[in-house]
Formats: C-alpha cells, sequence, structure tokens
C-alpha cells in the first residue's frame, strides 16, 4: 500500500498560523507521504474552485498526487435535491484537483425542522442521494464514498446496508480502521465486515477511557455510547492497527492508505512517528 496524509492532519498547524492549505503538500513531499488528500474547508464554490486549480499546480509542481477529495453533506438537513446538486458541484472541484476519490458525508439523522429519523426512514433517502451523485461523479472520473463517520451512519453495519442499497460500481467505502471506536465497536471486528467493501483506507489511531472513568477536559470526546477517545499517534493507541492491515490485505486491498491524526502532540512531530510506524507495520 502507498501511505498518504489527510490535509486535515495539518489542521494544528494551519490553526496556530504555522501552516497554510497550500503548504501541505510539499510538507508531505518532504516528510516522505506518497500521496495527499484535501478536506474542503470554509470556502465559496468559487474560491474552492480557484484554490483547487492552485492546489493542482502545487501537486503537479511537487509530483505529489492528490488521492481524494472529503466534503461534508447531509441529505435530510440540506434537502435531498440541493445537496445532491450541491455535491455534483463539489465532484467537479475533486476533478479538477486530479482526485480519482471524493467522500462525502450522509447525515446526522434530522431534517431541517429538527425531525429525528431512525436507520430505517433515513436510509433510502440517503441511498437515492449517493446514486444520484455518484452516477454523476462516474462521467467525470470520480468515485464516490461513504466513510464510517458522524455516528448516524458509522457502524459497520448501517454502513453496509447503505452500501448494499445504493448498488453502484461507482460507489464504495472508506475504510476507517479508528473511527468504529466512535460507534463502540472493536476496530478489527468491525473490519471484517468492512474490508470487502473498501475503495480507499484511513488509518488512525485512539486513546480509550471506559463510560464512567475520569475523563480530563482536554481532547477527549463521547462515543455513541458514552465512552470516551482521543487521538494517538498510530501504533500508540488501542486499535489494533497491525491487524486491521492484515484484513484489509486479505480481502484484496492493496490501494492508498492515508492517515488522519487528530491527537494533542505536535502534528509534524506526530506525523512522521506515524509514517514510521506504519511502514514498519506494512514490512516497507
Amino acid at each position: 500500500m502507498k501511505i498518504a496524509v489527510s490535509s486535515y492532519s495539518f489542521s494544528q498547524a494551519m490553526a496556530d498560523g504555522r501552516m497554510k492549505i497550500t503548504d501541505t503538500i510539499p510538507k508531505a513531499k518532504q516528510m516522505g507521504f506518497d500521496g495527499i488528500e484535501i478536506v474542503r474547508g470554509g470556502q465559496s464554490h468559487q474560491e474552492m474552485l480557484s484554490l483547487a486549480r492552485e492546489l493542482r499546480s502545487i501537486s503537479d509542481a511537487e509530483g505529489l498526487p492528490i488521492i481524494a477529495y472529503m466534503v461534508g453533506a447531509d441529505f435530510l438537513k440540506n434537502g435531498l435535491d440541493n445537496q445532491v446538486e450541491t455535491l455534483r458541484r463539489e465532484a467537479e472541484v475533486a476533478a479538477t484537483l486530479g482526485a480519482k476519490r471524493m467522500r462525502h458525508d450522509s447525515t446526522a439523522g434530522k431534517d431541517a425542522d429538527g425531525k429525528a429519523y431512525t436507520v430505517d426512514e433515513a436510509l433510502p433517502i440517503v441511498a437515492e442521494g449517493y446514486r444520484r451523485v455518484t452516477e454523476f461523479a462516474a462521467g467525470i472520473g470520480v468515485h464516490t464514498m461513504i466513510e464510517n463517520h458522524g455516528y448516524f451512519f458509522q457502524h459497520s453495519s448501517r454502513v453496509k446496508r447503505l452500501i448494499d442499497a445504493v448498488d453502484h460500481p461507482n460507489f464504495g467505502w472508506l475504510v476507517d480502521m479508528g473511527n468504529f471506536m466512535c460507534a463502540d465497536e472493536a476496530s478489527v471486528d468491525a473490519m471484517k465486515t468492512a474490508a470487502p467493501y473498501a475503495v480507499h483506507a484511513h488509518a488512525k489511531d485512539f486513546h480509550y477511557k471506559a463510560k464512567g472513568e475520569y475523563v480530563p477536559s482536554q481532547g477527549w470526546f463521547p462515543t455513541a455510547g458514552g465512552n470516551y477517545l482521543r487521538g494517538a499517534i498510530v501504533g500508540h493507541g488501542v486499535v489494533n492497527v497491525p491487524e486491521c492491515l492484515k484484513l484489509l490485505r486479505a480481502a484484496g486491498y492493496d490501494k492508498w492508505l492515508s492517515v488522519e491524526f487528530e491527537g494533542m502532540e505536535d502534528c509534524i512531530k506526530a506525523l512522521e512517528y506515524d509514517l514510521k510506524n506504519l511502514r514498519e507495520m506494512l514490512g516497507a
């Protein structure tokens, strides 16, 4: 597998002014990563298109490919037709970046009026949205995907149901081995369900505290079931990353593996360790 890094992993350095999004590509190249994925910020569509052209130019100059583009979405809150149209424009941004993959979100489970939906109620709406987006994206060479992300469609059984419902060859799973823990799943168990559907993968690790334990106010966030997680350097947390990698390989996955770091350590130093540890785990 080739190892990439998400621009999200540099959030700490961008927030404190050390870096801009345009700095992430040369920095990733300098650090030894093989590619980068770009996570959308708060720009308008036209601003993002302009930035995409600039990032593509930097990518070409550095010889470091932009492998994926990540955007938010909510088919319930934003309305099905409106969200589909917005995501079609985002697919055009992905194509401008030269990214062959685009991940977009599904829903947080409520509509614009705050009405809560069950998974059974939301599934046909969200599946239709994903299908309409991926049909368009296929025509411009962009493969769309869902990540096990965002609590509502995060548990492996729910994501599998959604992918099966969309049932389109241009749509698949961005398998994030750490995020299963947000839904209180053991990553290795969930990977057995997810790996055959993988079209892209994230390497992520977490520290863990069980419900009822003392939880410091710094850096921790709750799981769906009330346990707590904090981002970790790959290999430092409780996710069995080597076993997850074995399961991906056993399922025939040999594509990109992107580091997504969200811990408290300095992100540059943490990413150096992430890359070193992943290379050792992969035997590279």
